[in-house]
């Protein structure tokens, strides 16, 4: 997470709005919260960096599945976490008034969070808060632009902030920002004097780490898919993805959703578009 078009949005709310979806609101006070960041699916506001390789219809529908994919990735986690790492999911998302468009789209197990602020890194911490108000040990923000994230790495996580001593978990993303990171105290500092949206992102937040302290659990890097190259290594890591896919415990987790709708918009031909959008920004560099 580094910003980008993900929450850029002016708030419209002012304030935190906080809506718990049944299943969370059953499993609330267990060890670790994670809550991916969610934007409603609205053509030109959703994913529009894929824009193109994509219309803004595609990558409003690719945002959605994106979303289910993410959500089943954190229940599933949540079903083979260890005990002492138990993992309840949720969606901060935005914006405000959104509601019905995630009751729609997500599971019922899924929480809602509401996270529709000026500043990014506003977003992130406000939400980070409102896991710990919920009686959480743990509280973890996501990206929602990593489909294939593997889930041992959401569950390495729990159990990394499960264990004793203030530690923060960072899961770094190839463009230089992070697409997770997980407190056991909610340290607003790591939030501050960061240039968000740039490839100092994550360096920057260990930076403020070591200021305070904190130990940093170090997850592998992983990548975003905000971009053609992203698009175009998504697409790659599905098509036939039974045939190539790796086995070890790092392994890409397979996005359903993100599959059916990329058969639907061409299959092979969806990885392609994403590589004749590369040469065109290529060209004009």
């Amino acid at each position: 997470m580094n910003g980008g078009d993900r929450f850029n949005g002016k708030s419209t709310a002012g304030n935190l709005v906080s809506n718990l979806g049944s299943g969370a609101a059953m499993s609330a006070g267990a060890g670790c919260g994670i809550a991916f960041m969610a934007k409603a699916s609205a053509p030109g506001r959703a994913k529009t960096r894929l824009v193109p390789p994509l219309t803004f219809d595609e990558a409003a529908a690719l945002n959605t599945a994106f979303l289910q994919d993410v959500a089943d990735n954190v229940l599933h986690a949540a079903r083979h976490a260890a005990p002492h790492g138990g993992i309840v999911g949720y969606a901060a998302y935005g914006p405000a008034g959104a509601e019905d468009f995630f009751h729609r789209t997500l599971p019922a197990a899924i929480g809602l969070i509401g996270a529709w602020w000026p500043d990014f890194g506003d977003c992130l911490f406000r939400t980070i808060e409102e896991i710990f108000a919920r009686g959480h040990g743990a509280a973890v923000v996501l990206n929602s632009d990593s489909p294939t994230l593997p889930t041992a790495l959401l569950i390495e996580t729990a159990a990394a902030l499960a264990q004793p001593g203030d530690r923060v978990v960072l899961g770094p993303s190839s463009d230089g920002g992070y697409y997770l990171l997980g407190l056991k105290a909610p340290h607003g500092r790591l939030f501050e004097d960061i240039a968000w949206s740039t490839q100092r992102v994550a360096e920057q937040t260990q930076q403020r780490a070591r200021e305070i302290g904190l130990e940093v659990h170090a997850l592998p890097v992983w990548y975003d898919v905000d971009d053609a190259d992203g698009l175009r290594r998504l697409s790659a890591e599905l098509d036939g993805a039974g045939a190539a896919r790796r086995h070890d415990a790092y392994a890409p987790r397979y996005a359903a959703q993100t599959a059916k709708l990329m058969r639907r918009l061409g299959g092979r031909e969806f990885g392609r578009r994403g590589e004749r959008a590369m040469q065109v920004d290529e060209a004009r560099a």
